[in-house]
């Protein structure tokens, strides 16, 4: 199956949690796709790392952070199912 839309969109829709990554998921799309996938969701993440925000911010600290988490998480999930089912990546 073919992304739907920019991969890129749906990267950033990873960081913000509308969209989760799971194995059965993962099945739909073929390994060019995944591919691209991961290559947004690097594209994202440092983006997000880019950010400057204020240390005196609690709440923008930890929605930077909790991003970071979701696009980690993410990328974890996705490699240890392309190694799983032995697609180059």
């Amino acid at each position: 199956m073919a992304i739907a839309g920019n991969p890129k969109k749906m990267a950033q829709d990873i960081a913000d949690g509308f969209v989760s990554f799971s194995p059965p998921t993962l099945k739909r799309y073929t390994p060019t796709d995944l591919k691209i996938i991961l290559s947004n969701m690097g594209i994202v993440q440092r983006e997000t790392r880019a950010l400057q925000v204020s240390q005196d911010d609690i709440v923008q600290l930890k929605a930077k952070n909790t991003r970071l988490t979701r696009l980690n998480q993410a990328e974890v999930v996705l490699r240890s199912f392309c190694r799983r089912y032995r697609i180059p990546i």
